[in-house]
Parts: structure tokens; C-alpha cells; sequence
């Protein structure tokens, strides 16, 4: 296809197309000089055949020959009329001039004047080839007719309206064609802006599987401590209670049988992480029922009580926030046994309107939490794990102790009712 800014080309009611490749202008250019070599030789014969040994034929021979070899330009000056119309304006004026001189010289010449009109519609912009129209049919008219009165009378009846018919048409021609240059430069930043969209894209959905997978590895993290690391901790205090207990054999067993339990309930738990399922006490029951079994668990395995308490409207939330509260209670749970040497745990869940709140509350060692809340090397982890649990549910976490005061973390979250107020 041509470049934008080529106009329309059309020969004898459109017998060249528009938008001409290379080898289409060629080819249009070889129509355009054959017309033209076979009006002339028509013309010529004619004239031999009709007017034999008339007067000035010698004369009229040259301009014949001279025809002859400017009208075969039209080849060379056809590719060239949007890049160089000066020239092609020049090579119209050379056949006007040919075709005006011969006109007086015999009828048969009107047939190579006609081959003007072709040339003006295939050269001329679409403006100026009505000027060339008019001016072949003019021009020759006025060399055939001479100058007397009658003659300018009727040119000027024709060639007036002529005229102004083609500068109308050839002003909404230009005002289309401009239309079209618009619209093609449009249709340009058009596909330039989708392509520019479709890399944005492309970069948006590289960055989602990115956040993707922090966010899944983040969530194993979590998992992983809070099932398999509280698991195997638990698992090595039943051990070593077990091992103190070697007079006593009753004791002995109570607290293998806990170490099964818990590796058997842990193994559960870290298959159900793996397929991103709820934690088994939340599968089939509500929160409520979830959190005074974890406590019962707790008691019997660390030895250290844990009074379960909950007040409010209990009401079935969404899965993700009842796994968090879950998950924080176990945490809290484990750090009162492990690191504050707590001898009594105080666990509460509230409803409360528009919010649902955990406390855990220990009488152990207590410590002086960091100002930026980051986990410390005695197994702070967990207190970071909560705290990133319960922001991605556009909750808050608080945590107070002192040394000696023991420790009470706070969660709040959102109370998001399920949509069938059922168990998911």
C-alpha cells in the first residue's frame, strides 16, 4: 500500500484503482502511455485517410513525431505526481500545447486531444484535473473555431460552469481525502495505543503472578509455623515430660499417647494446609466450638490451663476470618507455653456490632515488645506471622506485656458475616 497522502488515481471511470503499489503504478503508468500512443496514431491515420496532401502536411508530420515521443513520458512522470506535480504540471502544459497545435489540422486530431482527459484524471490532483478538463476541451475548441463572437459566446456557456463544477467537486474531493488522512492517522495512534495497552497488560498480569506467589509463599510460611513448627514443639514437650517420667509409668504413657495425638493431628493439619483447606476443628464446626476445643487440647497436652470464654452474638463469618482468629489463638497459645512460663492463660472471643475480637491473656515472664513489632531470635516469628495474618483481613493486632506482667494480645477484625449465615 502507498504511503498516506497518495490520491485517488482513476482513468476512463475508474479503470486505474486507488492506493497503487509499486508495480500497480507501473503498470498504470504503461495503460496511461499506451492510450495515449494509440490516440495519436489513430488521429494520424485518420488524418492520412481524409486529408491527404492537404496543406502544412510536413509540418504537421513533426508535430506528430514530436507527439510521438513526449506522450510515452507519461511512464516516467506517472509515479512521480504526488512527490513532483511541478513536473507532472509541466508534461500536462506539453500536451495541451500538441494537442492545441494539431486540432486546426484535421478532424481526426479530436481523437488525441480526448486522450486529455484520461491524463487529467490520472496526473492531476482531484482540484486541478477539472482545470485540465476544461482546458482540453477549451483549448483545441478555441484553435479549431477561431475568435469570432459566436464562438467565445458558447466556449464561455460551457467552459464557466464547467470550471466551477470541478472547483466544487474538487474541493469536497480534497476535504475527503484530508477526512481520510485524518481518519488513517487516528486509526495509527489507535493501534499504537492498543499495542501500548496490550504491553501493559501483559506487564500487569507478569506483576499478579508475581504478587501471586509472595503471597502464597507467605501463606505456606505462615501455615507451615503454625502447624507443622507448633506441632513438633508440642511433640518434644510431650518427649521430654515423658522422658521425666520413668517412675511413673501410667504418666509415661498419658504423655506418649499425647505425642501420637499430636503428630497424627499435625500431619492432618499440614495436608489440609497444602490444599489451602480450613483447619479440621473449623471444617465441620463454628468458631466458638473450635476455640473451647483448642483450649481443652491445649490444657491436657501443655498442662498449663486455658480458660475459653465467649460473649456477644456468636454468628458463622467469613471462612478467612475465622481461620485467622483460629490461627492467632494457636500462636498465642504457644508462645504462653514455650516462652512465658505461664502457669494460667485466659482465652476470649467477642462479638461485638460490626467487630469480632480475640484476647489471650497469660500471667507468665511478660517482655517489652519492639517499638516496630519485629520478632525477635527467641521465637518472634510468630508474633509477625499474627500480625501479617490479620492485616491481609483489614484487621489490627496489639500486643502488651512488660517483664513480669505477663503478656495480652488483642486481635481485631472486621465481623463479615457468610451470605447464608451457615458454617463454610
Amino acid at each position: 500500500m502507498m504511503k498516506r497522502g497518495k490520491r485517488e488515481v482513476s482513468v476512463l471511470a475508474g479503470v486505474l484503482p486507488s492506493n497503487l503499489d509499486r508495480r500497480g503504478e507501473r503498470r498504470a503508468g504503461c495503460v496511461l502511455a499506451a492510450v495515449s500512443l494509440a490516440g495519436l496514431a489513430i488521429s494520424a491515420v485518420w488524418h492520412v485517410l481524409t486529408a491527404p496532401g492537404t496543406v502544412n502536411a510536413s509540418s504537421t508530420m513533426v508535430l506528430v513525431g514530436v507527439a510521438a515521443l513526449w506522450m510515452p513520458l507519461v511512464y516516467w512522470v506517472f509515479p512521480r505526481r504526488s512527490s513532483d506535480p511541478a513536473l507532472v504540471v509541466l508534461y500536462y502544459l506539453g500536451f495541451l500545447a500538441l494537442a492545441t497545435a494539431l486540432s486546426p489540422r484535421g478532424d481526426g486530431f479530436a481523437v488525441f486531444a480526448s486522450v486529455g482527459y484520461p491524463l487529467a484524471f490520472g496526473l492531476l490532483t482531484p482540484r486541478m484535473s477539472f482545470f485540465g478538463v476544461a482546458a482540453t476541451a477549451i483549448l483545441p475548441m478555441i484553435a479549431r473555431g477561431g475568435t469570432d463572437g459566436p464562438t467565445w459566446v458558447t466556449l464561455v456557456s460551457v467552459a464557466a460552469p464547467l470550471l466551477y463544477a470541478g472547483w466544487v467537486v474538487g474541493s469536497e474531493s480534497e476535504k475527503r481525502r484530508r477526512s481520510n488522512a485524518q481518519l488513517e492517522e487516528a486509526n495509527a495512534k489507535l493501534e499504537a495505543a492498543l499495542e501500548e495497552n496490550a504491553g501493559l497488560h501483559a506487564q500487569l498480569l507478569s506483576q499478579a503472578r508475581e504478587t501471586g506467589v509472595l503471597d502464597e509463599r507467605q501463606r505456606m510460611a505462615g501455615e507451615i509455623h503454625d502447624t507443622i513448627a507448633q506441632g513438633l514443639a508440642g511433640i518434644i514437650t510431650q518427649l521430654q515430660a515423658a522422658e521425666r517420667s520413668d517412675g511413673d509409668p501410667e504418666r509415661r504413657q498419658r504423655h506418649l499417647a499425647n505425642v501420637h495425638a499430636l503428630a497424627r493431628e499435625n500431619l492432618t493439619e499440614a495436608r489440609r494446609s497444602v490444599r489451602a483447606l480450613r483447619p479440621e476443628r473449623l471444617a465441620d464446626s463454628r468458631l466458638p466450638d473450635a476455640m473451647a476445643e483448642l483450649g481443652r487440647t491445649w490444657t491436657d497436652t501443655s498442662g498449663t490451663p486455658v480458660k475459653v470464654e465467649v460473649t456477644g452474638d456468636p454468628r458463622p463469618l467469613l471462612p478467612d476470618l475465622e481461620v485467622t482468629l483460629y490461627r492467632v489463638a494457636q500462636e498465642a497459645l504457644t508462645n504462653a507455653g514455650k516462652h512465658a512460663k505461664a502457669t494460667r492463660v485466659a482465652l476470649t472471643l467477642s462479638y461485638v456490632d460490626d467487630l469480632v475480637m480475640l484476647d489471650v491473656r497469660d500471667d507468665g515472664v511478660g517482655f517489652t515488645p519492639a517499638a516496630n513489632g519485629t520478632p525477635s531470635d527467641s521465637g518472634g516469628f510468630g508474633l509477625s506471622g499474627m500480625r501479617q495474618r490479620v492485616q491481609r483481613v483489614a484487621g489490627t493486632l496489639a500486643i502488651e506485656s512488660a517483664p513480669g506482667e505477663g503478656t495480652t494480645i488483642n486481635a481485631q477484625l472486621p465481623a463479615i458475616t457468610t451470605a447464608n449465615g451457615e458454617p463454610s
